[in-house]
């Protein structure tokens, strides 16, 4: 029981922390884009990624975490792959609306259900499955706008679909069946992560915005914005791999679209974003379904927790069982022995 407590205080803290520091680096990077005029947004992730390689390194070196080695050929074509994942959401962003890339957002969570369905044979209830629909419902009232379609953008929105996904899953699956820890795994795969943003970053964000982040004359303000949103984003990509590994990708999937309704909220206090009804009632009902996904999870684990103990005292129970019969038997024996020696009997 202890254990388990400490597990769920683990995966509430894992949690909060991935919605604090999301909410904060979007707010961060808003602010950095938006008000103060730095669009390169790959190549900030790119520096992220850097960031938080060179911190977890020093904290390896000062103990803090034990490395462990894992197959090299799997941590580069993960770390190529999630690479390529944000670049592509970005180009995303960049070839279609907002409307359109945030209803590439959402097609994340059912892919992923499919995805899992297919080859890891999980299995998702209908309550769960309901939840998840009003979770997206709410979220696409709140959050989509207009939906302008064009080829390039939908192939693009596609394959960043698949590849996020993937990389997700792969996420969760390799800290499960190589049994690392979100620190080890994200350790390791950063580098490859920086490598592939930090060569095709500038190119990609000059294709988008026709700037070049090498000739941007950066002023004291940005260079504070940018140092802080790398710090920050140290927190968001440990969070990232942490509440990943210790729940599932859907999981964190619905955490992001909470981070999304949160966002919007911070928008219009802190900002001053427009806000209308819509907004209001699209977040409401994704609250709503995210309150009937968290319910319905609870639920099911404690029946598979249930299950579990039922199973754990049954095979108790046989394993004891043999040990009876040896005493029935040795008593048996022993009244048969008496018998044989009484005749009278």
């Amino acid at each position: 029981m202890g254990e388990m407590s400490g597990f769920h205080l683990g995966v509430i803290g894992a949690l909060f922390l991935s919605v604090a520091s999301s909410v904060s680096i979007v707010i961060c990077n808003k602010t950095l884009m938006s008000h103060l005029g730095f669009p390169f947004a790959t190549t900030l992730t790119s520096w992220h990624l850097l960031v938080t390689f060179c911190t977890l390194h020093a904290a390896q070196r000062l103990n803090m975490f034990e490395n462990k080695a894992i197959d090299m050929k799997t941590i580069i074509l993960f770390g190529i792959l999630n690479g390529v994942s944000i670049g592509l959401l970005n180009l995303s962003l960049g070839f279609n609306s907002i409307g359109f890339y945030q209803m590439t957002k959402l097609a994340i969570i059912p892919f992923t259900v499919l995805l899992e369905t297919i080859f890891l044979k999980k299995q998702f209830s209908r309550k769960i499955k309901f939840s998840l629909s009003l979770l997206l419902l709410g979220v696409g009232i709140a959050s989509v706008t207009d939906l302008q379609l064009n080829i390039l953008g939908t192939i693009l929105s596609l394959l960043a679909i698949i590849t996020t996904c993937v990389g997700q899953i792969l996420t969760n699956t390799i800290q499960k069946r190589l049994n690392v820890s979100s620190t080890q795994l994200l350790y390791q795969s950063a580098p490859f992560q920086a490598a592939i943003l930090f060569v095709s970053g500038p190119l990609v964000d000059q294709f988008l915005t026709k700037q070049n982040v090498f000739a941007y004359k950066y002023s004291p303000i940005v260079l504070v914005f940018i140092i802080l949103s790398c710090i920050i984003a140290v927190s968001v990509n440990f969070s990232t791999f942490l509440v990943i590994g210790k729940t599932s990708p859907v999981t964190y999937q619905v955490l992001g679209h909470l981070k999304t309704c949160l966002v919007l909220a911070f928008g219009y206090t802190l900002l001053h974003d427009p806000f209308t009804e819509r907004n209001i009632i699209g977040i409401l009902i994704a609250i709503f379904g995210m309150g009937l996904y968290s319910y319905f999870c609870t639920q099911e684990s404690k029946k598979k927790q249930s299950v579990d103990l039922s199973l754990g005292s049954q095979i108790k129970d046989k394993d004891g069982s043999p040990l009876l019969n040896i005493v029935h038997q040795d008593k048996d024996s022993q009244e048969a022995k008496k018998s044989a020696k009484n005749p009278l009997v």
